[in-house]
């Protein structure tokens, strides 16, 4: 079980640690900062801080790949969309002004409100997916995990290439309920009511 007071220590000095400050200046980003920004970088932002985001690998596109068409199949002609990284959430609902702006490898929203603005999902998502890399692993188990709970993401997903296996965590009674997955397994999606998804297919690379 995950609350918002675990590892809250580690959180703050993996903030400090790995934060990248553009133009040096001090003060917090918004999303209206972080679209104007012209550099090729990918950045997403966490309670105001910057944090650049490296390159997928060849083995993480293809796992990206195997999830996106197995949700996309299941959503076809159903009201819920989900979509690939790179596409902006901006996590707390308040658009322009958010300033925890993040870039899921896939994310899943039932509520079309949270697109009309056509740029970015408003609002948390109903389902997240990460996969890890060993650049992102601390930042995507610890920081994006604690920011994943406090938003309301009804389920949240950490795929390890590395052991080929998957963290599901469920959101109840505003705490996350953990469950893992092997690659042998076929894990049931909690918010897509008779949605499975094969882990064979995922991890057979």
């Amino acid at each position: 079980m995950y609350d918002n007071d675990t590892e809250q220590g580690e959180i703050e000095e993996l903030k400090v640690g790995e934060a990248v400050r553009k133009y040096e200046r001090d003060e917090r980003y918004t999303y209206a900062d972080y679209a104007s920004w012209s550099d090729d970088n990918r950045y997403e932002l966490i309670d105001g801080v910057a944090y650049m985001m490296s390159a997928p690998s060849a083995v993480h596109q293809d796992i990206l790949g195997s999830l996106y068409r197995q949700f996309a199949d299941y959503l076809d002609d159903k009201p819920c969309r989900v979509f690939l990284a790179p596409f902006d959430v901006c996590l707390h609902g308040k658009g322009d002004d958010d300033d925890t702006v993040v870039q899921p490898d896939i994310l899943v929203v039932c509520d079309e409100t949270k697109l009309e603005n056509g740029k970015y999902c408003n609002g948390a998502p109903d389902l997240i997916i990460e996969i890890l890399s060993p650049s992102t692993a601390r930042h995507d188990r610890i920081i994006k995990l604690s920011r994943y709970l406090k938003a309301g993401v009804r389920e949240y997903w950490i795929v390890d290439p590395e052991v080929k296996g998957v963290n599901v965590f469920i959101l109840e009674n505003a705490k996350y309920i953990a469950n893992a997955y092997e690659d042998t397994e076929t894990i049931p999606v909690s918010v897509l009511d008779g949605c499975k998804i094969e882990l064979p297919r995922v991890f057979e690379v």
